[in-house]
């Protein structure tokens, strides 16, 4: 794979900063981003073609002095063919013999909420298939450190045990990553998301949340969703699971459904969709982290320390499949995990 593939691959808007502060290359999301071709973006100062509500020249001669990445939060971005918009920066060296930095943009409207269905899958179907090249030489390492812990002192195989220990946790990781990648399009029809949500409960009250109290509020009168029932068991459980994981013995998890009368999301394309169903999934725990908050939803951003930040990426990836959305609310003491989903043609049709 060339690099200008995987460069186009990447979901976010990408820059090249040369060593005299000009754009050197710019990826696909970032010609939408600043609705200009990279023909006319690349020799131009990056000060003249973003204006960002910091010092940008400071920033760079930074991140080269110190040899270490950089992140702004929460900055006005603007173009000339793009009005203000609420951004994370990402900057970042190259590597030491490259004077060039990376510079990456998150505008809160993609890091906070739902991408586009499809959006990342270049990326993830990139890291699907790493994950699967690395995971054929982690067999044969595991496999040569059991045959030399064979012919090793008992007082020496503590080294060999740790070798195949840590190639089973990352084999477990990786996992996950190939699993990220494999979710296919949902099977839709419509159904009582209620049924789901009791399954998962008692999934959950039985396994991973048997030290947690969960309480239900369930609005009786919801229509039938539309989704993959089977899709949408596995947001659920990974939802409830996180809550079981942030909660202290004896905590308390809340689920809730509702119906939203005014919630409409507005998409790329102008049209706006109709979201009623509402769940509501929150815990009493400790809350998110401040510094991880924004991106919680991105892959491998966890608040946990041996946490793999797939979990909540595969929520996300689900629910946009759906079309639907997520957002999270936290606070020292209470998570709120919400999600919209669409209503079944039927139900609609009969509102």
């Amino acid at each position: 794979m060339s690099f200008q593939t995987l460069w186009n691959a990447l979901p976010m808007p990408a820059f090249l900063i040369t060593e005299q502060g000009q754009i050197g290359a710019v990826n696909d999301a970032g010609e939408g981003f600043v609705v200009a071709s990279a023909r006319t973006l690349i020799g131009r100062r990056c000060v003249e073609v973003l204006d960002v509500g910091v010092d940008l020249e400071r920033a760079f001669a930074r991140v080269r002095a110190d040899n270490s990445p950089m992140l702004i939060k929460d900055v006005d971005v603007a173009s000339r063919n793009r009005p203000p918009g609420r951004c994370n920066i990402r900057i970042a060296p190259m590597s030491l013999s490259d004077p060039r930095l990376l510079l990456l943009l998150s505008p809160r409207e993609v890091s906070q909420q739902v991408r586009p269905a499809g959006a990342p899958k270049s990326a993830i179907g990139m890291a699907e298939m790493l994950a699967h090249e690395i995971k054929n030489p982690l067999a044969g390492i595991t496999g040569a450190a059991q045959l030399l812990a064979m012919n090793l002192p008992k007082a020496d195989q503590e080294m060999t045990d740790l070798i195949v220990s840590e190639a089973r946790r990352v084999v477990a990781l990786l996992d996950q990553v190939e699993q990220f990648g494999d979710v296919s399009p949902p099977d839709c029809r419509a159904f009582n998301i209620h049924d789901v949500l009791e399954r998962a409960c008692q999934s959950a009250r039985l396994g991973f949340a048997a030290h947690m109290q969960i309480k239900v509020d369930y609005d009786p009168s919801l229509p039938d969703v539309w989704g993959d029932p089977d899709q949408l068991m596995q947001v659920v459980l990974n939802l409830l699971k996180n809550a079981s994981q942030a909660g202290a013995e004896g905590g308390t998890i809340r689920i809730r459904s509702a119906f939203q009368h005014d919630m409409r999301l507005s998409r790329s394309d102008g049209s706006r969709q109709h979201l009623p169903i509402l769940l509501e999934i929150s815990d009493n725990g400790p809350g998110i982290p401040p510094d991880i908050a924004a991106d919680i939803f991105d892959p491998f951003v966890s608040g946990r320390e041996n946490g793999t930040g797939l979990g909540l990426a595969l929520v996300s990836k689900i629910i946009s499949d759906h079309q639907g959305w997520i957002t999270v609310d936290t606070q020292p003491g209470r998570t709120a995990f919400r999600i919209s989903l669409p209503v079944s043609p039927a139900a609609k049709g009969g509102g």
